[in-house]
């Protein structure tokens, strides 16, 4: 997503999982929005973060050990 602007870090900080209400974790190329709650990710397109969970991905055990260092 090079060159490709994220969304607002207020926002950002407003939304929570919409499965289990717990804060999210925004990814380091700033393309999806991660629950280590729900094991899920949710993906950023065009700055709008897509919260349905028919759109996320499941997170392997790898990923979810890696964000919460």
């Amino acid at each position: 997503m090079a060159g490709q602007q994220g969304p607002d870090r207020h926002v950002l900080d407003m939304l929570v999982c919409p499965l289990t209400k717990t804060r999210l974790i925004l990814s380091e190329d700033k393309s999806e929005l991660i629950s280590l709650a729900a094991r899920l990710a949710f993906p950023i397109r065009d700055g709008i973060p897509e919260m349905v969970l028919e759109e996320a991905r499941p997170i392997s055990e790898e990923e979810v050990d890696r964000l919460e260092r």
